[in-house]
């Protein structure tokens, strides 16, 4: 399994501890409802230039086209999978992230809202994210990649393994890239209780909290909620990105090792001393654009493969 490591600079370092005191004061000063403050939390991720945004509400699928303003293969596109622990998040908010793929890629991407919980529990979620990618089909997208980041990282795996059970060669996802994503809502990893974990963005508490909500009636350990214990044969080639200060740091790391025993065509990337899903702190940190940067040439090598 290629696994490449990158380490912290120490100007690097300076910049990530003021973004985390820069954290810690907004989540002590944010006011509004959690859904409310997490939305105005992730939508400070600045919008791209040269990106144009159109609504979409059709045939059960709502969200956001992120589009390229210079015209793009209209067969090619991403479809994103958005975080929030499956109780938080929506596409609206993640415009601005998405746009940074987008951007890099000159994909276009739709970016969809799913049910969250506790209104809704599994298999809604999923099930939305299976009827974005047949509706990307249907309006003529042949060649599509997932992406996602945490608990919309684990609901890209489990899409992508859902696929690759149903769907023949020709309909295959070009790959997946996934940012801290969520995998294990049993909790087998060690950095869920490790104390040299610092994670200043979600915690053990909080994430029991979102897969009590999510499961409804689900084992935690069904490939529906968790894909660290799904089927991972047939899946696309993966890139993984994780930081080393997160509690979802074994969750990436699990999975990648069990992919890679599968067969699966994985590329885990381990970055020091960041926080969950860094890649959204474009404006802050060189971690979090060179990220993104090497997302984008993985995702337009996939592209190109097979053309």
């Amino acid at each position: 399994m290629p696994t490449t490591t990158f380490r912290i600079t120490e100007p690097e370092r300076a910049r990530e501890r003021a973004l985390r005191d820069h954290f810690a004061t907004f989540w002590a000063t944010a006011g509004g409802s959690p859904r409310t403050v997490y939305d105005s939390f992730i939508g400070a991720c600045p919008l791209a230039a040269g990106v144009q945004l159109e609504a979409v509400e059709d045939s059960g699928v709502r969200g956001w086209w992120v589009r390229p303003a210079a015209s793009a293969d209209t067969k090619q596109a991403l479809l994103y999978l958005h975080g929030g622990g499956y109780v938080l998040g929506s596409a609206q908010a993640y415009r601005g992230f998405v746009s940074q793929l987008v951007s890099r890629t000159g994909l276009p991407a739709l970016v969809i809202d799913y049910p969250l919980a506790p209104e809704a529990s599994l298999p809604s979620a999923p099930d939305a994210a299976l009827r974005a990618w047949r509706w990307l089909q249907a309006q003529g997208c042949t060649r599509i990649a997932i992406v996602g980041d945490s608990a919309g990282g684990g609901l890209t795996l489990v899409t992508l393994q859902q696929l690759a059970r149903a769907a023949g060669a020709a309909a295959a996802p070009v790959a997946g890239v996934v940012f801290s994503p969520w995998t294990d809502l049993a909790f087998t990893g060690a950095s869920m209780t490790d104390p040299a974990v610092t994670d200043p963005l979600i915690g053990r508490d909080y994430l029991h909290d979102c897969a009590a909500r999510y499961l409804g009636g689900y084992e935690a350990r069904d490939p529906l909620a968790s894909p660290l214990f799904g089927d991972m044969a047939g899946l696309p080639p993966l890139l993984i990105q994780v930081g080393t200060d997160e509690r979802l740091y074994d969750d990436a790391l699990q999975f990648a090792a069990r992919a890679e025993r599968a067969g699966v065509s994985t590329a885990l990337e381990i970055w020091e001393a960041m926080h969950h899903v860094f890649q959204l702190d474009v404006a802050h940190l060189d971690s979090s654009r060179v990220a993104l940067d090497r997302a984008a040439q993985f995702l337009r090598n996939a592209f190109h493969q097979g053309e």
